[in-house]
C-alpha cells in the first residue's frame, strides 16, 4: 500500500471546527463536506487539493469536537494520508474507522514543506520527501488497520470480512 502526492501543510492544533465548520454538519453528503473542508483556515484548499495529495500538520491535529465529519471531509477532498506530529485520540480513531490513512511522525511533520512531493510506503512506514531527498520513519500500520484502510474503513471491512468456517461449540 502506497501513497504519493503534494504536501499541503498546516500548523499545530488544527481542530475539527476548522477542518469542517459546524455550520455544515447537517449534511451527510461526503461531496458537500469536501467542498467546505478547511475553509475557515485555508480558503484556497478546495481549489488546489488534488486526488492523492498529502496533508501535513504539527501537533494535536484533529483536536476539538468529536465529529466523524472531519476525517470524512479530508478523505472526500482527495487527501490520501495525513501526517502529523500527533493526533487527538478521537480524531485518530475516527480516521481509521472511515478509512483515512494517518501517520504520526514528528520529524516528517516538521521537515516536509508546503508543495513538497511526498511518497509513503505504508508497509514499511517509510515517508520520503522526494523534493528534499529525505526519508523519515513512521510506525507502519498493523495488518488489521491496513486492511481496514484498504477496504474503506471499519464498516466496509466488516461487511466484506471473513466468514466463520467452523461452527461454535
Amino acid at each position: 500500500m502506497r501513497a504519493e502526492g503534494t504536501a499541503i501543510k498546516y500548523g499545530n492544533n488544527v481542530d475539527t471546527d476548522v477542518i469542517i465548520p459546524a455550520r455544515y454538519l447537517a449534511t451527510q453528503s461526503h461531496i458537500e463536506l469536501a467542498s467546505h473542508c478547511m475553509e475557515d483556515i485555508d480558503k484556497s484548499f478546495v481549489s488546489r487539493v488534488k486526488p492523492g495529495d498529502i496533508m501535513v500538520a504539527g501537533a494535536n491535529f484533529g483536536c476539538g469536537s468529536s465529529r466523524e465529519h472531519a476525517p470524512i471531509a479530508i478523505k472526500a477532498s482527495g487527501i490520501s494520508c495525513v501526517i502529523a506530529e500527533n493526533f487527538a485520540r478521537i480524531f485518530y480513531r475516527n480516521a481509521i474507522n472511515i478509512g483515512l490513512a494517518i501517520l504520526e511522525c514528528p520529524e516528517a511533520a516538521r521537515s516536509i514543506g508546503e508543495g513538497d512531493e511526498v511518497s509513503i510506503d505504508f508497509d514499511t512506514g517509510i515517508i520520503k520527501n522526494v523534493t528534499r531527498d529525505e526519508k523519515y520513519q513512521a510506525q507502519p500500520f498493523p495488518a488489521f488497520i491496513k486492511d481496514m484502510i484498504e477496504k474503506g474503513g471499519l464498516m466496509a471491512s466488516i461487511k466484506g470480512g471473513r466468514k466463520c468456517t467452523k461452527a461454535l461449540r
